[in-house]
């Protein structure tokens, strides 16, 4: 078994077709292939082979597809790296992964430069989509000479294909081993589901780098889709992109949403073809996908996962039966519970952690045996997600296990908060922390982004949160600031909010 397969697979199945459309030109299946095959080569001639790692951070290109493609192809690991994290963040995870290559644009050369200055056994370093300075070799160069002859190299469904490093909103990143059985069998499933067809016109505008990105074009090439490849989100291009193409299909982040629903010009963009839009990554608010499709008249699915479940753990799949608020039913073949605090199973409607069981599941966090036997104690992924399961089996997600606010012995869970305030005409986005209290034990204190051109005072928020939810909910504070913190895919730090309340810092004020 090797995810290498993959492209060659579809190749035979759906025939050379029209593949990828990228910056006005279309490749078509059997050039992808090849390129993986050539991106093998390229990296075989510096000696990378079975096991070892390849780094590559890069914005969505084709220089990204052949890396990762040639990494796969040669039975090495892929270690893709977001563009957007700082060099002490990069350092971290060439230092514990121990890339022998590592691939990336000249974008970030600088950065990656930056990250990886004065490590005694540094990476080699490739530059790829421009020329590669001095003490850089260049990876164009490498894919120019090499040939498309390539024997994939075979690999066991245990052997790790993608080691992805989480966002931090825990401290620091550990790497996430996935194996080629757990990508292949969660891109399996989940093309089973979502009901596309060779018709469908995807929009890819989320990072490859990232594992829901790279997620979503495994899927393609399960599927035999044809889509259209951003370079970078941008509300303009992703309502143009679907406007020319006629996109039905995409996969968003909930951050995403937001910034198309409030774009100015989005009325200007005939987006009719717009069928289906995933989200995961974040709690989708319900007021948030009702507002999206009533908008752009299209269905917004949210499905659960995380990187430990290479990703997707439940799905709401079209056509099916959907409930306001639930993120669907677990994906056939992955067993899921709620469970309290000492792993017990709860019943139906009672709110606890979300532990799930499936052949998605990771092998383990990379060089972290405590940490892995923890989270996947007794046989179980502990997610560190809070939720329950209704009668009907469907999944509601109510909060990050480590985000549940605990006010004078209420349990206050966030989300519940946010939920109400975003109803708010007032309130773009909202996130509720718990800040430490003598008497309480801890208060609940809002961040407020006002929506544009809208107004709201502290009192008008409170009062619309005290009509709604018991007294104990209602927040002890609003606080009303320009952004909130984000990672690099859309998730709030609610970490950083924390902190700056304990530590009285005024940025968030």
């Amino acid at each position: 078994m090797n995810l290498a397969h993959l492209a060659d697979q579809s190749l035979k199945r759906f025939g050379d077709r029209e593949s990828v459309l990228y910056k006005g030109r279309w490749y078509r299946s059997a050039e992808w292939a090849a390129d993986g095959r050539r991106g093998a080569n390229a990296l075989a001639s510096l000696g990378v082979g079975p096991g070892d790692r390849v780094a590559v951070m890069m914005p969505n290109d084709l220089p990204v597809f052949q890396t990762i493609g040639g990494t796969l192809a040669s039975g090495a690991v892929v270690l893709p790296i977001i563009f957007l994290l700082a060099p002490p963040e990069i350092r971290h995870i060439v230092e514990d992964a121990g890339p022998r290559v590592f691939v990336t644009s000249p974008l970030f050369l600088d950065k990656v430069t930056e990250a990886l200055d004065g490590m005694e056994e540094p990476p080699r370093i490739l530059v790829a989509g421009g020329p590669a300075p001095e003490g850089a070799g260049s990876f164009d160069e490498l894919l120019a000479e090499a040939s498309s002859d390539f024997s994939i190299v075979e690999r066991d469904e245990d052997d790790v294909a993608v080691i992805m490093y989480t966002g931090g909103t825990t401290g620091r990143p550990k790497g996430v081993e996935l194996t080629h059985g757990n990508l292949h069998w969660n891109a399996v499933t989940v093309a089973d589901a979502v009901r596309l067809t060779q018709d469908s016109v995807s929009l890819l505008c989320l990072p490859v780098a990232h594992l829901f990105g790279l997620f979503a074009g495994i899927i393609g090439q399960v599927l035999g889709l044809r889509g259209v490849m951003l370079e970078w989100f941008t509300p303009d291009e992703t309502l143009q992109a679907i406007q020319e193409h006629r996109v039905s299909y995409t996969a968003m982040v909930p951050t995403m949403l937001t910034m198309l629903l409030q774009h100015p010009t989005a009325d200007d963009y005939d987006t009719s073809s717009l069928e289906t839009v995933f989200v995961s990554a974040a709690p989708v608010p319900v007021e948030l996908a009702e507002a999206f499709e009533k908008r752009f008249d299209c269905q917004v699915l949210e499905a659960y996962g995380q990187t430990e479940a290479a990703p997707a753990i439940a799905l709401n799949p079209p056509g099916a039966v959907r409930k306001a608020g639930s993120t669907g039913m677990p994906l056939p073949g992955c067993e899921v519970r709620i469970v309290d605090g000492e792993d017990r199973p709860l019943p139906a409607g009672e709110v606890g952690e979300i532990v799930a069981r499936s052949p998605g599941v990771m092998r383990g966090y990379r060089n972290l045996p405590e940490e892995t036997e923890a989270a996947l104690r007794g046989g179980w992924l502990h997610t560190g997600d809070m939720g329950y399961l209704d009668e009907d089996g469907y999944l509601f997600v109510t909060d990050r296990k480590r985000d549940l606010i605990i006010r004078g012995g209420e349990n206050v869970f966030p989300r519940d908060v946010e939920d109400v305030l975003i109803e708010h005409p007032a309130v773009a986005e909202v996130a509720v922390v718990g800040r430490p209290d003598e008497r309480l034990g801890e208060e609940v204190v809002a961040f407020v982004v006002k929506s544009s051109g809208a107004d709201a005072t502290e009192e008008e928020l409170l009062a619309h949160v005290t009509e709604r939810l018991a007294r104990y909910k209602s927040p002890k504070e609003v606080r009303f600031v320009p952004e909130l913190p984000k990672s690099p895919i859309g998730k709030v730090l609610k970490r950083d909010l924390r902190d700056q309340l304990v530590s009285g810092d005024e940025k968030y004020r």
